[in-house]
């Protein structure tokens, strides 16, 4: 996997970050839908990247720390914000963390 290749898979996995239905009124949640490898090859992507990801001991942090972003902000931030913070944290996960 080369950095372009990495590039594609984080973007592709910030993708599947979204806005839910709040728990509350005034409120912004956050969900991820996790991916499946076949489902992230058949976009075009890598597949032994795919799979170092999907496999990664981190994933599951990172996973949680997407669906907990919300909790992280201040109540005055956007949900459009909110949003593109737990998008950055994929970034941050996957730049730091995945190797070449």
């Amino acid at each position: 996997m080369n950095r372009d290749q990495l590039r594609a898979i984080m973007e592709f996995l910030q993708g599947k970050v979204h806005l839910t239905d709040p728990p509350a009124e005034g409120e912004v949640a956050v969900g991820f839908d996790a991916p499946t490898v076949e489902e992230m090859t058949s976009a075009g992507l890598d597949a032994e990247g795919c799979l170092q990801i999907l496999a990664a001991d981190w994933w599951d942090e990172m996973v949680e720390d997407v669906v907990e972003t919300p909790e992280m902000c201040e109540p005055d931030d956007s949900p459009e914000q909110v949003l593109e913070y737990a998008r950055d944290v994929v970034a941050e996960y996957v730049r730091k963390r995945a190797t070449l």
